[in-house]
């Protein structure tokens, strides 16, 4: 005696629904773990060439005004020039630097109104000359500035500050990065003795900068 086996629809609509979960299931196992492994791979490339952040030294700083324009409203008129260079210590990955915003400081104040330098792109290992010149037009400064510097004229040098604030981005073969935060901080040691009449006033030596992204 054979045996009929008669099937409902619903049985069948049930059937087809795991056959469409099952297809559903693989293609998000298939793209997940292509995804992860692209990641993985962009991780192992960063790791493998981790960049390391620029370089930068000042080598010369001139001052050619650093006056107060009257006692009483305590308002500085400055102008100031500074060379300094940018290195890329990297030898695979590449920066975009596509902000700099540079200005001098004296004692915790600023001195100078911000400098823009224009973007540009810096090959592995390359080394770049930037220049600024900066300027103040009555900044307000605190009482004790003039005092400050008659003190530090007295004892021959003073000491500024310069800053540079900006964004960069890595560029690793085609892949280029996010948009990093960066400062970079120098001193410059400038000569400035009661017989200096004459300007520029140039600093003593080079230094290093430091560098935070």
């Amino acid at each position: 005696m054979s045996q009929i086996s008669i099937t409902s629809p619903k049985h069948c609509a049930k059937k087809g629904g795991i056959n469409i979960n099952n297809r559903h299931k693989k293609l998000f196992f298939t793209f997940s773990t292509f995804f992860t492994g692209l990641l993985l791979i962009i991780f192992l490339v960063w790791l493998i060439l981790h960049p390391e952040k620029p370089e930068f030294s000042l080598t010369e700083t001139d001052v050619y005004s650093l006056n107060i324009s009257s006692s009483s409203t305590h308002l500085l008129n400055s102008s100031i020039q500074l060379t300094l260079f940018s290195k890329n210590p990297n030898k695979k990955v590449g920066i975009y630097y596509d902000k700099l915003l540079v200005y001098a400081a004296y004692r915790g104040q600023q001195i100078t109104s911000e400098a823009s330098l224009p973007p540009f792109y810096q090959s592995h290992e390359e080394i770049n000359l930037l220049t600024a010149f900066l300027q103040g037009t009555a900044l307000p400064v605190a009482q004790s500035f003039g005092y400050q510097i008659a003190r530090d004229r007295s004892a021959g040098k003073v000491i500024i500050g310069l800053k540079m604030d900006g964004k960069l981005r890595w560029k690793i073969g085609t892949w280029v990065s996010g948009a990093y935060r960066f400062n970079v901080n120098c001193l410059a040691i400038v000569a400035f003795g009661l017989n200096m009449t004459t300007t520029p006033l140039a600093s003593l030596q080079g230094t290093r900068c430091s560098t935070t992204i």
